[in-house]
């Protein structure tokens, strides 16, 4: 079954999810909404951010690799299926990433 998570689906932050799903899916989008090297314990997680200043065809080919390597490399339970951009109508230019990805550990 595949599930559909961006950096909004942050709305709380839960550090001892018992379901596997729900962990999944946190931990992914976590991964979204860090840039990396701003996290105290974690400098090497989250997105480089090498597609920023990139015209926008550029960029979410960029981000779209940034986006795999990393769900790849900190979240192994989870594959990615697609990307799919869509556009911030208050900032022209912002990307904003939804990831669909499958769950490889059983729930």
């Amino acid at each position: 079954m595949a599930y559909k998570v961006n950096a909004a689906d942050l709305t709380h932050i839960r550090l001892n999810e018992t379901d596997t799903v729900a962990s999944v899916l946190q931990n992914v989008a976590i991964i979204l909404a860090t840039r990396q090297g701003t996290a105290p314990l974690w400098r090497d997680g989250g997105l480089p951010q090498n597609f920023v200043d990139k015209p926008i065809p550029v960029a979410k080919t960029m981000l779209l690799a940034e986006v795999k390597e990393a769900v790849e490399k900190y979240e192994p339970r989870a594959t990615v299926v697609g990307v799919t951009f869509t556009d911030d109508a208050a900032t022209p230019g912002r990307l904003i990433p939804t990831v669909e990805v499958e769950i490889n550990a059983q729930p």
